[in-house]
């Protein structure tokens, strides 16, 4: 293992890297992000988005540019599950950032659970944001 490691030590620096970094982007992206989320969020399934109102080519840019921001934290978050960072927060933000068949049920499924409302709602309270609501009995 220990020649594996020496023999690949450019790869090595490239993980601690890009480890130290994720770990510091997710640090002040991901709260950030969380405490935007309106608080009855979850209480209803019909979100308009915040641009709507402007040009068609604006909407689109800025919808694609969402989505692909969505990617990226998923993408990290997958990574700060073997990494430092908090990547199951950083999966969550980047899921309430895409557009797909089914979105509301996985959120709400996944915020639902006591001990990722109760990182939430930590969050929220630290910025002095109302804690997220979520329907009883979420399965």
């Amino acid at each position: 293992m220990i020649d594996w490691v020496q023999a690949h030590q450019n790869w090595m620096w490239w993980l601690v890297v890009v480890s130290a970094f994720t770990f510091v982007v997710s640090l002040l992206a991901v709260p950030w992000l969380l405490v935007r989320i309106p608080p009855r969020y979850f209480m209803s399934t019909k979100h308009d988005h915040p641009w709507g109102d402007k040009h068609p080519v604006v909407h689109v840019l800025l919808l694609i540019a969402k989505n692909l921001l969505g990617v990226v934290l998923i993408a990290l978050g997958a990574l700060m599950l073997l990494l430092p960072g908090q990547g199951i927060l950083t999966i969550l933000a980047g899921l309430v950032l895409l557009d797909f068949p089914g979105k509301h049920r996985v959120l709400l499924w996944t915020v639902s659970r006591p001990a990722v409302l109760k990182s939430i709602n930590w969050l929220r309270n630290r910025a002095k944001r109302e804690p997220l609501v979520v329907p009883a009995g979420v399965q």
